[in-house]
């Protein structure tokens, strides 16, 4: 798959305005500061599609964008701390609305590969299981370890998150690592037959 159209449509804040599409969706998931902005500008092939911010917590809204083929919902960081209850509240009943009512043909769940999963990583991956929305686990900022280090972290999250091995793929936005792999994983997402509703 190539991207050759990528561009932001809008912001959502409640259930109300959720995109209503026959397109498919690709929503992407991680704790605050995991890279989601980063990962969607490579995907695109653009530097600045998805707004960047070195301060955790600063995607507090559902963002949808257009990529020609399907749309990308990127979706509020969690487990960031400075933030009030009410608040990730808030968020996490927007999070819960979306996952349990689009009709989502893949989401990319991001972790950080240099460290291990937390317990909203954890919380993440049974919540996809448990409502059997498909998932690949993306580990980012490979570029931050030695390339000898990726293979054995990648097995490390895989066991501590109880998936396989395959169904997580290490990427980094600085280096373009895992972005074909993604593109490919996709593609696959997306042009698989719904399945006959009963």
């Amino acid at each position: 798959m190539k991207i050759t159209k990528a561009e932001f449509i809008t912001s959502v804040a409640n259930e109300k305005n959720f995109l209503v599409t026959d397109k498919p969706i690709i929503a992407v998931a991680g704790k605050s500061n995991v890279g989601k902005s980063s990962l969607i500008n490579m995907l695109a092939n653009k530097k600045k599609l998805a707004k960047t911010s070195v301060t955790p917590g600063r995607t507090r809204l559902i963002n949808y964008f257009d990529f020609g083929e399907f749309y990308l919902a990127d979706l509020p960081g969690y487990g960031f701390a400075k933030v009030s209850k009410e608040e990730k509240k808030k968020w996490g009943k927007l999070m819960e609305s979306f996952l349990s009512t689009q009709k989502i043909r893949l989401l990319l769940s991001l972790v950080d590969i240099r460290h291990d999963p937390t317990k909203d990583d954890v919380m993440m991956v049974n919540y996809l299981y448990h409502y059997a929305i498909p998932f690949c686990l993306v580990a980012t900022k490979a570029d931050k370890l030695a390339k000898t280090k990726i293979k054995p972290r990648l097995e490390e999250i895989s066991r501590f998150l109880k998936v396989g091995i395959a169904d997580l793929t290490a990427t980094s936005s600085q280096t373009g690592l895992g972005k074909d792999k993604l593109l490919e994983i996709i593609s696959n997402a997306i042009y698989l037959p719904e399945e006959i509703e009963e």
